[in-house]
């Protein structure tokens, strides 16, 4: 039975949805072609979409109502090591395909760019617009409407929020993600982040910290720490939408290869047997439950922005308040890095995601019940998947789990609260991830503020030495509106160094930090933002601010009567490199943080 606490949570989210989620299933049945797609366009029209087929390929097309025809999305690029091994997975599709009575067409490509290379640099403006853009794309590319089912080829930050925001715009259609998994473990994330905050010290050179970014980042596959690529592996299994334990396998074995022609046999199945679209079976339910895996195993922060506009996109009405709500029921159950040593390879390992459905459905903790994309309910998908004797297995998911340093039960937990608080004040609303926190320091800042209008100015401070007190590091201007809300990671090893020293510090930011959000207080995605009136953009260094995780708040402490009369924020110019000017209207348009900052929602 699941707890009645979250029974109420969501029972309120289908209550103010009921509007938009009707909508919503009105549209996808219009929408819907009666037999097939195909059956029902004009032969030019079909003879265009299968004129490049192979011969045997084509025998089948034209067969409209008997043979399922599949549409890959594919965010293939051989830059992210992440995409790079579904450079062959078309032609591995196609061949499984045929196998299982149906075809698959390549119905077009996504932007795939990488935060780990925009990261302090200008590029990281288009980062969050990237996942509009390639919700756009994704519905372009389904538009031949020649399709029974699509396939989903993402993984990481925004590339998964975007296909599966656009696959909604289609939600009629039956779908499946396929991962293409993590990078086997190189130099520890802890070695990595220690060499890191050398470097900011001036402890140790370029080539040092180069090698070992290079040790890390080493080889085809997702970056193993738990940051938000991997915590959207995590998020499509919670919700139903990856096949059950396929995640964290790693590129190019038997394993990785069995489970992506299981998943497109299954779909192809699914398009035989008409089943419901990917929108029309994802309930409030697979939401809820996604926030769940969300809280349980200290995931990305993106996701408050990210699991708003997807469900948006799905008729669905979820606020920070929910996810708030859910996270003071919701037990910290993994401790991967940036909250803890391990990384995904080792949370595989122990059982992995459905290791983590499973306690939570055995404790009142999930919906296990929720239809799936993959046909099974999760009840039976707390299983793990394993190569032995040339074949694909499946057995249960370790229990208790081998390691309780990585992965605990939900009656014995590292934390009884999840990892993510919604702060509220005078400065508006802020999430702040408190799993990643060091047990150590207290569970509020008061300090004054110091002032920036961008990282570099910060860095400049910190190498001149003028940062050795306690602070708070304020940066507006950096919200969707201001400049594609990008992420703050520049300034994670000056401020953990400074930690470190003793000084207690925090960052307030209309900006981003992310799923590798660090070791000290981050009140991020301030909303309002700066450039559309937030008090975050009246704040002089030296006033007072005290961010309180223990009671939630976030407040500027300085008269009312002060504050009116100073000026409004104005965000300075900046230059149009990079693409940055062909965004201006999706800054113009985005909306707030706290609404999924979406230009097209």
């Amino acid at each position: 039975m699941t707890h009645p606490a979250i029974l109420a949570i969501t029972q309120r989210i289908r209550e103010r949805s009921q509007p938009t989620r009707s909508d919503y299933l009105r549209n996808c049945d219009l929408a819907r072609a009666k037999p097939t797609a195909r059956a029902r366009i004009g032969c030019t029209n079909l003879a265009h979409s299968y004129a490049a087929a192979a011969p045997d390929e084509k025998i089948l097309l034209r067969h409209t109502e008997k043979t399922p025809n599949i549409g890959i999305v594919t965010a293939y690029n051989d830059m992210l090591s992440a995409h790079q091994p579904y450079g062959h997975y078309p032609d591995q599709i196609k061949q499984a395909a045929l196998r299982a009575g149906a075809t698959a067409q390549v119905a077009g490509g996504v932007p795939a760019m990488c935060d780990g290379v925009t990261q302090g640099e200008p590029g990281m403006e288009l980062s969050l617009f990237s996942r509009d853009t390639i919700a756009l794309s994704t519905a372009v590319a389904l538009s031949h409407h020649v399709f029974d089912g699509a396939l989903y080829l993402g993984i990481c930050d925004k590339i998964v929020p975007g296909m599966l925001m656009g696959a909604l715009s289609f939600g009629f259609l039956p779908g499946l993600f396929i991962p293409s998994g993590p990078m086997p473990s190189g130099l520890s994330n802890e070695e990595k982040s220690r060499i890191r905050i050398a470097h900011a010290e001036g402890k140790v050179d370029r080539d040092v910290l180069l090698q070992s970014e290079e040790a890390s980042y080493h080889s085809a596959g997702t970056c193993t720490f738990y940051g938000t690529a991997n915590s959207n592996q995590m998020l499509l299994e919670m919700m139903g939408l990856q096949l059950p334990g396929s995640s964290f396998v790693t590129p190019d074995t038997p394993l990785r290869r069995a489970l992506t022609e299981l998943a497109v046999a299954t779909l192809a199945e699914k398009c035989k047997s008409q089943t419901k679209g990917i929108g029309e079976l994802l309930e409030a339910e697979n939401i809820v439950n996604a926030i769940i895996g969300l809280l349980a195993t200290g995931g990305s922060t993106n996701h408050t922005l990210h699991l708003v506009a997807i469900a948006k996109t799905a008729g669905w009405l979820i606020d920070w308040q929910d996810i708030a709500n859910l996270s003071a029921l919701i037990p910290l159950l993994a401790k991967l890095y940036p909250n803890g040593a391990a990384d995904v390879n080792d949370f595989h390992r122990l059982g992995g995601t459905p290791a983590v459905m499973r306690t939570l459905a055995d404790n009142g903790l999930l919906f296990p019940e929720v239809e799936t994309a993959h046909g099974l309910p999760l009840t039976h998908t707390a299983l793990y998947p394993v190569w032995q004797q040339e074949q694909l297995h499946w057995r249960d998911t370790p229990t208790p789990s081998p390691d309780g340093s990585i992965l605990r039960p939900a009656n014995s937990p590292f934390s009884t609260t999840g990892g993510l608080r919604l702060l509220q004040g005078n400065l508006g609303r802020a999430i702040i991830k408190t799993s990643s926190l060091p047990k150590d320091i207290p569970d509020f800042i008061a300090a004054p503020a110091r002032v920036f209008p961008d990282q570099e100015s910060f860095l400049r401070a910190y190498k001149n030495g003028e940062l050795q007190l306690d602070f708070v590091a304020v940066l507006p201007g950096q919200g969707p509106a201001a400049n594609g809300m990008p992420e703050l990671h520049k300034l994670s090893p000056a401020l953990t160094s400074l930690q470190n020293q003793g000084f207690k510090v925090a960052l307030l930011t209309d900006g981003r930090m992310s799923g590798a959000s660090g070791k000290f207080p981050a009140a991020i995605h301030v909303t309002p933002e700066a450039c559309r009136g937030g008090l975050i953009g009246k704040i002089q260094t030296g006033d007072l601010i005290r961010i309180d995780w223990n009671s939630n708040q976030i407040n500027l402490q300085v008269d009312a009567a002060i504050l009116i009369q100073r000026n409004d924020f104005v965000l300075p110019p900046a230059p149009p490199t990079l693409g940055r000017q062909l965004f201006s209207n999706a800054r113009a348009q985005v909306s707030p943080a706290d609404q999924g900052a979406s230009f097209i929602l």
